[in-house]
């Protein structure tokens, strides 16, 4: 369903990715694992679309997407991926379902039916609680169930996690990752983690070890 070949990528003199190739299936979890600087992070942003590589190519379906014009990139990242990111990346003037309607707002969705396709993703994951308030006043847990539902709220084929846990404690962090995949299975959406956390890990179907920009290992659980 989406996949990766031959992706390789520099900063500066810094070799990020190495000719790195990666398949991920309908409905799979897969956790990208390895040391900081592996080049996990950069491999999530280059199948997500939110980097180019400098080599090899990204398909969806099939179909190229890591060369296409910036407008028609934007609107696959919209419609077939969400993200997740460590902190959130949440909007602190917004209250928590304001939040999660945002991608449907920009998709020219009513607000009226945005906010209740949001208001519906928070009950999902247990946050309805804090609907109406600002992302300060929430929870480190609460802020990324949050950023979960706004990943989810579009009905995306791929959802991208990097380290979603990293800011949380180890309990926060079991609920979040639990929350996330149950959600993405119900919906059939494929997960891509980046982790350097066993425990996080331990959630995916299959694990992908990275080193020095190359792939080390590939595990099925």
């Amino acid at each position: 369903m989406l996949e990766g070949r031959g992706l390789g990528k520099s900063f500066g003199q810094a070799r990020a990715l190495d000719d790195v190739s990666l398949t991920i299936s309908e409905g799979e979890v897969v956790a990208i694992t390895g040391p900081s600087g592996a080049g996990k992070s950069t491999l999530l942003h280059c199948l997500a679309g939110v980097v180019r590589p400098e080599s090899g190519e990204v398909l969806l379906d099939g179909r190229r997407i890591d060369a296409l014009p910036e407008p028609e990139s934007t609107k696959v990242r919209r419609e077939s991926f969400g993200v997740v990111f460590q902190f959130g990346e949440l909007v602190p003037e917004l209250t928590a379902v304001e939040n999660v309607a945002l991608p449907l707002l920009f998709s020219r969705r009513g607000r009226q039916e945005a906010m209740a396709a949001a208001a519906e993703w928070l009950a999902r994951l247990e946050v309805t609680g804090c609907a109406d308030q600002r992302i300060g006043e929430l929870s480190g847990g609460q802020r990324q169930r949050v950023a979960v539902a706004r990943a989810l709220v579009t009905g995306p084929r791929v959802v991208f996690a990097d380290e979603p846990t990293g800011a949380l404690d180890t309990i926060g962090g079991e609920q979040v990752m639990s929350a996330l995949i149950s959600a993405a299975r119900a919906g059939r959406a494929a997960v891509v983690l980046v982790t350097h956390d066993n425990r996080v890990a331990a959630y995916a179907d299959r694990e992908v070890a990275l080193r020095d920009g190359s792939v080390l290992a590939g595990v099925q659980r």
